[in-house]
This record gives structure tokens, C-alpha cells and sequence, in this order.
């Protein structure tokens, strides 16, 4: 492990030698992530990537990338776009990157299942904004508002999310 790692733990994630309260899905852990089990995929994935609204908040890190009304996430494991961000209109299954809620107004995404995704085993595994504190995900990691916006500009091409086991 490296500082830039963010290390998920029973307690929270542990990045740069703070611990951040976190939620993870609701399906648990699970060595054999599949779309829509709700779980978050045990492993190290790396942080390939940033989106953010900027209808909603200043650009978090120098490479950071604009989401728009058109942006979405393929979920569909039938569909040749699968786990890829992708552009409306899109008639395969998606998940909305630009939503009402705030959820989404910051997304740290990983590599699990990409860049070439095996159908089925799993998509869109970001690190975001909870709804609220204990309120698991679909198996992506999501903080607090505050502590995400603190952690996006600290992260470096080094960094890995690591995901025990046991977490």
C-alpha cells in the first residue's frame, strides 16, 4: 500500500492518514461482483477518472471532466457500450450521470470491469456523494459531501482502492 491509496476499512476508508465514514452497497462485499447484485466488488481498483456537475460546483481537481444533460453510464450487459460512459439518446439500459439529487455532482470512478468489460460481472463502481450516513449504495463507496470534496483534489495517478475481504 502507498499514501495514495484509499483502503476501505470496518471503521471507514482510510486515505492520507484521516478515516473518512463511508457507505458501500447493499449487497455487502462480494468476490463475485454481477450487475445489479448491489454489491461492492472486493479488490484494488485505480482511479481512472473524475466527472463533475459544473451547473453545481467549480471544477474539484485540474482533471476533472464536465458532465452533461446528455451523459450516461451503459448498465445494459447485452449492449457493446457496456460499463462505458456513454451520450443520449442511448436506447440500451443507463443510469443518468446528471440527476436531480446531488449524488452524482462528483464522481470518482474506478476501473472495475473496464476498459473491457466482461457482460455481467458488473458496472459504474464510483466513489460519490451518500444520501445519507448508513444508507448503503448499488455497490459503488459513497461519503459525505465535505469529505468527498476534500479527497478528489488529493488523489494521484498512484491511487488504488483497495477493498478487503473482510472490510
Amino acid at each position: 500500500m502507498t499514501p495514495a491509496d484509499l483502503v476501505l476499512t470496518p471503521r471507514g476508508l482510510r486515505f492520507m492518514g484521516r478515516m473518512f465514514p463511508c457507505t458501500i452497497g447493499r449487497g455487502g462485499l462480494s468476490v463475485r461482483k454481477r450487475e445489479g447484485d448491489g454489491a461492492t466488488p472486493v479488490g484494488i481498483h485505480r482511479i481512472i477518472g473524475c466527472l463533475y456537475r459544473p451547473d453545481r460546483l467549480a471544477r474539484p481537481c485540474d482533471w476533472a471532466v464536465p458532465l452533461g444533460p446528455r451523459d450516461l453510464w451503459s448498465d445494459d450487459p447485452e449492449d457493446e457500450d457496456y460499463n462505458l460512459m456513454v451520450r443520449a439518446p442511448y436506447a440500451a439500459s443507463h443510469e443518468r450521470l446528471c440527476r436531480a439529487d446531488p449524488l452524482y455532482d462528483l464522481i470518482l470512478l474506478t476501473d472495475w470491469n473496464w476498459p473491457r468489460a466482461v457482460r455481467g460481472q458488473g458496472s459504474a463502481i464510483f466513489l460519490h456523494q451518500w444520501r445519507r450516513p448508513g444508507y448503503p449504495t448499488e455497490g459503488c463507496i459513497a461519503f459525505d459531501r465535505g469529505d468527498l470534496h476534500w479527497i478528489a483534489p488529493r488523489i494521484t495517478h498512484r491511487s488504488r482502492v483497495i477493498v478487503p475481504p473482510l472490510a
